[in-house]
């Protein structure tokens, strides 16, 4: 039977679900002002093939798609989309880079950590002018895979028609406009190893797109073979990075105490496993 305080919990409970859709709408508005705020800013930072209102319909998709970053600090997420400009990336579904929520253990609040992704990596090493072409691309249990280093290195890659199986290797190839190459092979262990020390690696794209993290993680470390500026490398450390204001430089989040902010999906899971622990007892005792 239902007591008193039952009852007033349970009205509560409505009370705040309630107001949850409003509190949201009024943070994607406030956002959506600061954004606008901003488009002079970015439009400065932007590279010529980008413009701010773009980034900022970019910016805002990416928002909605992830719940989270709704209760990140504005100028963390400002600062984030800074960054997306001033590299000339665009966050979110094209993988160029991402956005992803980290709680700041020393500050108190949730903040946003900037990723590049692959197909950003890709686009950084590109803009030196003297890379012809790069990619990278995963070596499964039923492909056919040949390396060799030395005087004469080597790769041979025949992908498998059918059911490639899991993934064991990844590699990255970059061909000069000079007729030279590089290339760099990782075996999933190397690639488990980084993903282990990355303070994303247990949500955000490491798990959506883990594949395309392991692509990303062999072309960051053949940077430093390819004939590429000083300042194409000083942007690609800015991955992994937070920035705590638009006017501030960039922080990496290993010197910080970041705690991990799980997916939406995750946290239904962790949700669902409670209940399934729950005894039918338990669970009648609840509604009475």
């Amino acid at each position: 039977m239902a007591t008193n305080s039952t009852a007033k919990n349970q009205l509560a409970n409505k009370k705040n679900s309630s107001n949850a859709p409003q509190q949201s709408n009024n943070q994607v508005n406030t956002i959506q002002a600061y954004l606008k705020k901003m488009g002079p800013e970015f439009e400065r930072a932007l590279p010529k093939h980008m413009d701010a209102d773009r980034l900022g319909r970019i910016a805002m998709t990416t928002i909605r798609q992830n719940p989270k970053l709704l209760e990140c600090s504005i100028p963390s997420l400002m600062g984030a989309v800074m960054q997306a400009a001033q590299l000339g990336l665009e966050p979110g579904l094209i993988g160029h880079c991402y956005l992803v929520p980290f709680y700041n253990g020393k500050m108190k609040e949730t903040d946003v950590q900037f990723i590049i992704g692959y197909k950003g990596m890709i686009d950084l090493a590109r803009r030196s002018g003297h890379i012809e072409s790069i990619y990278a691309h995963t070596v499964h249990d039923n492909d056919e895979f040949e390396y060799e280093l030395g005087l004469h290195p080597k790769l041979v890659h025949k992908p498998s028609t059918g059911e490639r199986g899991d993934m064991n290797f990844v590699y990255a190839v970059a061909h000069f406009k000079d007729g030279g190459y590089q290339f760099e092979v990782f075996s999933r262990n190397d690639v488990d190893k980084v993903k282990e020390r990355s303070k994303a690696g247990k949500f955000g794209p490491w798990q959506t797109d883990y594949e395309e993290m392991a692509k990303k993680t062999v072309i960051r470390r053949m940077f430093k073979y390819l004939p590429i500026s000083v300042e194409i490398q000083n942007q690609a450390t800015n991955d992994e990075t937070v920035r705590k204001d638009v006017t501030e430089d960039p922080e990496s989040v290993y010197e910080k105490e970041f705690i991990d902010i799980p997916t939406q999906e995750e946290d239904s899971q962790q949700e669902e496993e409670k209940r399934s622990d729950v005894s039918p007892e338990q669970a009648a005792m609840d509604i009475e």
